[in-house]
Formats: C-alpha cells, structure tokens, sequence
C-alpha cells in the first residue's frame, strides 16, 4: 500500500515545522551509506542547526569504512524514528550530501549543533583516536507519523477469529 492509502488508517505526512521540531528532539539515527551492494548502515548520534544540517563526530583510526564510503558518496541517507508504542510512532528519513569539515569549520560549529548524545565507548575513543566532523546537508527529507487511540479490549477483541 502507499503512504497515501495508508492515510485512511492513521498514517499522517509531517510539514516542514513538524520534521524540524522531530529533528531538534532526537539525537540518535541510522545512517545510510551506499556501497556497490547492500547499504552499510550505521547508527549515528547527531547534531541539528535547525535548518537544514546534521552534523556527526566520526572517531576514526587509521582505516575507517564509514570514511572511505562517506568520502566516496555523492547522497547518504540518514533515518530518524521514534516509535513509542505500536500506536504512536514517527520516522524522518532525510536524504543529501556529506562533506568532511575542514579544521577551521570544525571550530565553527556551535555546541548546540554538535551530537548531543554519544556513547561512552567513542567518549573514551575519541581520547585516543582522530575524531573527524561531518556535515550533512539536506536535500529532501519525508516525514511520517501514526498517533491514534488504541483499540479498547472489545474492539480488539471483535477482530480475533470466532472459533
């Protein structure tokens, strides 16, 4: 089914404001790396500026996969979703070209656009190894959202098989 049949069941497409406001609430996503088969995908903490940029810390060592296929690629894919329960859910997949910053950028990019959330093991990495930044500007992103009232007991009920 497409998105817009789904809509009779709940699914609703989120505007612009909506995705901005999602983006600027979360902190975690799945980045979406193209390879010349299967997709390398990547959990990523990252940062907003609440326009239209991500920002991620990549700590890297002397070879890095994630490095060579950001450097290599034109469009990344970044998926964000929240899914509360199987009732309330939201996803924002956004889609546009990654670029390293340079040094001098680097030190241009507020705290407040920097990933917020990181976990300890690339805290404790990052003492040790090159930390590299880089920005995602966005070209398109989509935004979903399902938040209905959940059946009650009868109306789930009625839906189970009469035996």
């Amino acid at each position: 089914m497409t998105v817009d049949e789904l809509t009779d069941y709940g699914l609703e497409r989120m505007d612009d404001d909506d995705i901005e406001r999602f983006l600027a609430t979360k902190s975690l996503g799945v980045l979406g790396l193209p390879t010349d088969g299967t997709p390398y995908l990547l959990p990523m903490s990252y940062g907003f500026d609440g326009d239209s940029r991500l920002y991620f810390v990549f700590v890297v060592g002397p070879e890095s996969r994630k490095v060579d296929l950001t450097e290599r690629a034109e469009t990344v894919s970044f998926l964000v979703y929240s899914a509360e329960t199987m009732f309330h859910w939201r996803s924002v997949l956004l889609t546009g070209a990654p670029r390293r910053l340079s040094e001098d950028e680097q030190s241009a990019v507020t705290d407040d656009e920097m990933p917020t959330w990181r976990p300890e093991l690339l805290e404790t990495a990052s003492e040790t190894e090159h930390v590299r930044i880089y920005e995602l500007t966005v070209d398109e992103w989509t935004g979903l959202r399902h938040a209905i009232e959940p059946p009650t007991y009868a109306q789930r009920s009625a839906r189970a098989p009469s035996e």
